[in-house]
């Protein structure tokens, strides 16, 4: 059987940072962030090459053990074979290691990159099939949902398959992320939590993710008490314990904090009129940044 024909123009991808959790979410519920990986995929007659400038320029592997390629790999082998060559750009915005979806935002850009350069791909990888590639080589659904769809999404595993649904976000709403110099990785953090939990801890969570849903979509004034958490941010503390101490101090000034993802970025979500105020909180040791809503995920762009 004949392999798939690759064409032969490069595409540019455009990935967004996310954050998941958002407080009581967890596992579940993903936020896409103003803040983007920029991706640009040839094929090649042979070898692979690859550059990178920005974010990770000094650390990132310039091989096949880059996550974007074995992105890139894992997507042309379900088209149905390889190309002889890759010439891979990374234009990386989105800090690693900080919980704002550095991986997630390298598994879509290859997958979508991938099925970009496929032709046909578009047909054989709909979206529902890329959030499952996505949530396979990830692990799980959460971040790669939102970087995918964009807005605010809700993701949950049925019968071992990746789901969705997307939302639109408040208009009003200004994310403020606070990115500490040191990384923690999230294996490090995953694995502080506790096997179990109380029953009461579990119910609170149920319920302000429940909430959560309702502040972030319609009513912003409630995302304070929305965000609350019981499950896995103070557990995560000793990982971090200058993030979890900011999310206190800000939560006591009425401002709505979570640690982002596995951390040690920390999340504010606030009104368009209090984002500058508020990125001015932290002091000294935080990078303050007053981000955008992300509302397309993952898109392919034009090369200009």
């Amino acid at each position: 059987m004949a392999g798939p024909a690759f064409r032969a123009a490069a595409v540019r991808v455009r990935t967004p940072a996310t954050s998941a959790n958002l407080g009581p979410g967890f596992d579940a519920l993903g936020l896409s962030l103003g803040l983007y990986d920029d991706v640009v995929v040839r094929v090649a007659e042979s070898g692979l090459h690859i550059d990178i400038a920005g974010e990770g320029a000094e650390t990132l592997p310039r091989d096949e053990s880059h996550l974007l390629v074995r992105s890139l790999r894992t997507t042309f082998d379900l088209l149905g074979g390889q190309p002889r060559g890759l010439e891979v750009v990374c234009a990386n915005r989105i800090p690693h290691g900080r919980g704002l979806g550095s991986s997630s935002a390298a598994i879509c850009a290859g997958i979508l990159a991938a099925r970009a350069v496929t032709i046909g791909g578009a047909e054989r990888l709909d979206e529902a099939a890329m959030l499952e590639l996505a949530t396979e080589i990830e692990g799980h659904p959460d971040n790669v949902a939102a970087c995918l769809l964009g807005g605010f999404t809700l993701a949950w595993m049925e019968s071992g398959v990746a789901r969705a649904i997307r939302m639109d976000p408040a208009d009003s709403i200004v994310p403020v992320v606070f990115v500490p110099s040191r990384a923690v990785l999230t294996e490090t953090a995953r694995g502080l939590l506790p096997r179990s939990v109380p029953h009461a801890d579990a119910a609170a969570n149920a319920g302000r993710a429940a909430l959560l849903v309702e502040a972030l979509t319609r009513r912003p004034e409630l995302l304070l008490p929305a965000t609350e958490d019981r499950l896995h941010q103070e557990y995560r503390a000793p990982a971090m314990p200058e993030s979890v101490a900011l999310v206190n101090r800000l939560r006591a000034d009425g401002v709505p904090a979570v640690i982002s993802g596995a951390g040690p970025t920390v999340l504010a979500l606030v009104e368009d009129g209090a984002a500058d105020k508020v990125a001015r909180l932290a002091g000294e040791g935080w990078a303050a940044n007053r981000l955008t809503l992300d509302a397309g995920g993952t898109s392919v762009l034009p090369l200009a």
